[in-house]
């Protein structure tokens, strides 16, 4: 509290020309003293009005703001609160909630903002420290976004490029460099092999749905020659059966036609023979009478001949 006074102070009298180079200096050992002491919100707070309020330009306390901002939000609790929300496990549910959120937040843009702002100092040993920090700060946001992964370590390494090109000794920068462009070398060979094997399974489903359907066709058309088989088969017991009921039927036609015949009377057929020959009725019947007669001794002289015994003295003749 003491020491918010004591800035509120410092505003009121920064209006005094004379004493603006003296209570800036003063404000940025506050700062200083502050930010040494790791009590890096009111780092940010005094290094903000001494840069901003007071419009001093000095690149070396913003990259300090930068840090001090940095480490709060990107090395302390808030990183995994950006995570948490990123990833839709923390919910804002209410007004006062999302204040409170953006107040935490707010240290992200504090430290890329100033970061930026460094990057384009005409002191290449400043910007390149600012742009290590942008590199560090795009790698960690990959971690944080899974969609937009590379997207973010390509805008690290580029940054991590154009610290080296500021200042070539930034060994920090070096290493980072060189770390994270092995880093997505070895992601992109994962993912070469990743989709040549996905590839290679894709294409053993593709044979193998292919084999399966001729495999299936075949069984199809092997099925469908069996079935048309059993028609077939089917088709012909029907006509051999048909075949043999029309000879059954024909063999029995022609059997109770030969008993017909065969229980018919020959004098009837004879008198029909007679009638087809135009002989007049009463001679047709004296003719079938004679025969009759003719036919009743035939009978008995050959029972006569049945009934005598035969002489053994004489011969059969």
């Amino acid at each position: 509290m003491k020491y918010l006074i004591g800035v509120l102070i410092l505003i009121a009298s920064i209006t005094d020309p004379v004493n603006k180079i003296a209570k800036s200096n003063k404000l940025k050992r506050t700062a200083e003293a502050a930010y040494e002491t790791e009590n890096y919100a009111d780092a940010v707070q005094a290094y903000q009005l001494l840069l901003d309020s007071m419009q001093v330009e000095d690149d070396k306390a913003r990259l300090n703001l930068a840090n001090a901002a940095y480490i709060i939000s990107y090395g302390g609790e808030n990183m995994g609160l950006l995570s948490d929300i990123s990833s839709g496990k923390t919910k804002v549910q209410d007004s006062s909630q999302l204040n409170a959120i953006s107040d935490d937040l707010r240290y992200f843009d504090i430290a890329e903002k100033n970061y930026k702002a460094v990057s384009a100092s005409n002191d290449n040993s400043l910007a390149s420290s600012a742009h290590n920090q942008l590199g560090i700060i795009s790698y960690k946001m990959s971690e944080q976004s899974p969609d937009e992964k590379e997207s973010f370590m390509q805008g690290a390494l580029g940054n991590f490029k154009k610290a080296l090109l500021k200042n070539p000794t930034n060994e920090q920068a070096r290493y980072n460099y060189e770390l994270l462009k092995k880093l997505i070398q070895q992601q992109q060979e994962q993912e070469q092999q990743n989709q040549e094997q996905n590839q290679d399974q894709q294409q053993q489903q593709d044979q193998q749905n292919e084999d399966q359907q001729q495999q299936d066709q075949q069984q199809q058309q092997k099925d469908q020659e069996q079935q048309q088989d059993q028609e077939q088969q089917q088709q012909n017991d029907q006509e051999q059966q048909q075949d043999q009921e029309q000879k059954n039927e024909q063999q029995q036609q022609e059997q109770e036609q030969q008993e017909g015949e065969q229980k018919e009377d020959p004098m009837e057929k004879l008198m029909e023979k007679l009638k087809e020959m135009n002989i007049p009725l009463e001679k047709a019947q004296m003719i079938l009478e004679a025969m009759k007669n003719n036919e009743v001794q035939y009978v008995q002289q050959k029972k006569r001949k049945a009934s005598q015994k035969k002489d053994s003295s004489k011969p059969d003749w």
